[in-house]
């Protein structure tokens, strides 16, 4: 769906080079996470591909043509959800979508079920001046997916949302992936990148320094040890066990049959972990 080959770009006013010769691609129906700090070209990256930016240099084919050769049909294929809700704040949620939905020739989903699946049903009617910023955040992400495009980019997309209304939203995203959407997601929360994403993209300062699949990284960036919670004689026991050999050691299996075990845990390193490691920069 995507390939990227040799992308640069350079802010003429600031001269700043925001993406350095980067080279990705997306299959058809993949969650692809693109995790970095603010200001490591996630977004001026999605931008161009969106095709809000132009003027780079390089290759970046969208569904098998040039972006560049695109022209409004493009508009048709594609959802787009960012951080700041671009809404009529004037207009009521139902006329932001009536009016947005007038403006593809797709035909819509039901806008009332996919309200009602968001939990903004009751507040239909209301004006988006009165929604808060987790309200907008989920009435943007009807926007993005209501005209069923094949391809969607969402930025942020659980930003603003409590722990309930961010598990709908991304058992949405996980629904659309099922359907056979492609998923451009950028973001720096990494644990919905674990949970969502089928490969991740690091970038920092313009360039990318790795592309893998985050259990891949999680495990391979970890310390290769299994730590065994256990109760002895009422006292709560912890060991650790080479990872390597533990189909052979004994005392893994004689404190697995002989006490009641708490927690076996496989010590794999969190997405941050390795994020931090492999490019020696904070998440912020």
């Amino acid at each position: 769906m995507i390939q990227v080959k040799n992308l640069e770009y350079v802010y003429q006013k600031s001269g700043k080079r925001a993406v350095q010769k980067i080279d990705f691609s997306i299959d058809q129906g993949e969650i692809f996470g693109f995790l970095g700090p603010s200001g490591a070209g996630k977004t001026t990256t999605q931008r161009i591909l969106i095709g809000l930016l132009h003027g780079y240099d390089g290759s970046v084919q969208i569904m098998g043509k040039e972006r560049k050769l695109w022209k409004q049909d493009f508009f048709e294929n594609i959802g787009v959800a960012f951080d700041f809700p671009n809404l009529y704040v004037k207009l009521t949620a139902m006329e932001n979508l009536e009016l947005i939905q007038s403006y593809y020739q797709n035909q819509s989903q039901d806008i009332h079920e996919l309200m009602r699946r968001v939990g903004l049903q009751a507040d239909k009617d209301k004006k988006v001046e009165g929604y808060s910023k987790g309200m907008k955040m989920r009435l943007n992400f009807i926007r993005a997916i209501m005209h069923d495009p094949k391809l969607l980019f969402f930025d942020e997309p659980t930003s603003g949302l409590d722990p309930v209304n961010a598990k709908i939203i991304k058992d949405m995203i996980m629904e659309l992936k099922q359907q056979g959407k492609t998923i451009f997601l950028t973001t720096h929360n990494m644990t919905v990148a674990e949970q969502l994403c089928d490969r991740v993209a690091f970038i920092v300062d313009g360039q990318i320094p790795v592309i893998e699949k985050p259990s891949e990284l999680m495990v391979e960036h970890g310390t290769q040890v299994v730590q065994l919670d256990y109760y002895s004689h009422g006292q709560e026991c912890r060991e650790e066990f080479p990872m390597k050999t533990i189909q052979k050691n004994e005392q893994f299996f004689q404190i697995m049959r002989e006490h009641k075990i708490k927690r076996i845990h496989s010590q794999e390193a969190t997405l941050e972990d390795v994020f931090i490691k492999l490019t020696g920069r904070e998440l912020a």
